[in-house]
């Protein structure tokens, strides 16, 4: 046989292959079903592990082993995703933000879990205050709660922090998204005109450059971007601005003064998306929070069993501990999964060196 006659021949097999392919998923969407209704996990480690041990029996060439391992499990991840979408169908998520329709939180919401879900599947619930996102998390009707953690340019938002660690949830997916503020009036509304400027703490600090060229303006700090701009629309009045989001100015009806005023043109938003539990399919990236004894060498201790094991830790944040003065929580991201065993180890060597300590979750990054 010439190439062709090969490559014919592979084609063949490819096309049987496909065709397999095609009934195992249709089988992993039945299996799905039964799952659903009998109110069971999409991941089983143990039976994922025997049909491995099984297919490799059915090989004559053991030294394609690794390659028929390294294919089902590709497969098996494949199938489920599968059921995870087939168990998600006509399944309503009631998702809490804390802002109003336009706001930051509600674009990341809708980024997030566009990819997996429906617009119909999803019903946001927006709140006013971050502690009501917890509150309401506790409803057993809701499902999931967005929240701002960190900015690029202007840092972590500590009451984010003190809320995980006091409350009983886990951080189960993160969402970045590109900020990008924009000077916001009532309509007929110019640059000239402008007395007042309302918009969330955090916004203002994003834009204090362009605030700055404005000395006469009164700056006042607002519950979120998209409610200051919800008050900017219902005042009606050309002496007042916010600072928000396009979509805010969609939704509101308002007039661009002034487009991307945030000082730094790479300015980006983590969100965390928060559940009741941990989920089952562990991510590549982990949280958690601990405490130490404040003596020499203390965070040294903490910081070498990264070092000793070659991993990655991509941030620490410290939060002071009210009522014991130089003292501090420590919040970690590092790279890994807890299903991993050099991961396991090092959160029991962590734990054996720290005075307080807590998971907060183990997720898919958003790279």
């Amino acid at each position: 046989m010439d190439l062709s006659d090969y490559r014919n021949k592979i084609d063949e097999i490819d096309k049987e292959i496909t065709k397999l392919f095609e009934d195992r998923m249709e089988l992993s969407e039945a299996i799905a079903e039964y799952k659903k209704a009998n109110n069971l996990p999409i991941l089983n480690s143990a039976r994922e592990e025997k049909v491995i041990e099984k297919v490799k029996g059915y090989l004559n060439n053991s030294e394609l082993e690794s390659g028929l391992e390294k294919l089902y499990r590709c497969i098996m991840e494949i199938s489920r995703s599968c059921q995870e979408k087939k168990m998600s169908q006509n399944e309503q998520l009631n998702i809490i933000y804390q802002g109003v329709p336009g706001a930051y939180s509600d674009i990341a919401l809708t980024e997030f879990f566009r990819e997996n879900f429906s617009d119909n599947s999803i019903n946001k619930i927006n709140v006013k205050t971050f502690q009501d996102v917890f509150t309401y998390l506790e409803d057993e009707k809701m499902d999931c709660g967005v929240l701002p953690i960190e900015n690029s340019s202007t840092g972590g938002i500590s009451e984010i922090y003190d809320l995980l660690r006091n409350g009983d949830f886990f951080i189960i997916g993160e969402k970045k998204i590109k900020v990008q503020h924009y000077l916001l009036g009532a309509k007929g509304a110019k640059l000239e005109d402008i007395k007042y400027v309302y918009s969330h703490p955090q916004a203002l600090l994003q834009c204090e450059k362009f605030l700055n060229n404005f000395p006469n303006w009164s700056i006042i700090p607002y519950d979120n971007t998209a409610a200051a701009a919800k008050l900017i629309k219902e005042k009606s009045d050309i002496s007042y601005a916010a600072i928000g989001s396009i979509e805010a100015k969609n939704i509101y009806n308002l007039e661009i003064l002034s487009p991307n005023i945030n000082y730094n043109k790479n300015n980006y938003t983590k969100f965390i998306i928060i559940g009741k539990q941990q989920i089952k399919e562990a991510g590549d990236k982990i949280s958690l929070v601990l405490s130490i004894k404040n003596e020499s060498g203390a965070l040294y201790n903490i910081l070498k069993i990264f070092n000793k094991n070659n991993i990655n830790m991509v941030k620490i944040e410290s939060r002071p501990i009210i009522d014991k003065p130089w003292e501090y929580f420590f919040y970690i991201d590092f790279e890994g999964s807890i299903n991993q065993d050099v991961i396991k180890l090092l959160i029991e060597e962590i734990k054996n060196e720290s005075s307080y300590f807590k998971l907060l979750g183990n997720y898919k990054a958003d790279n």
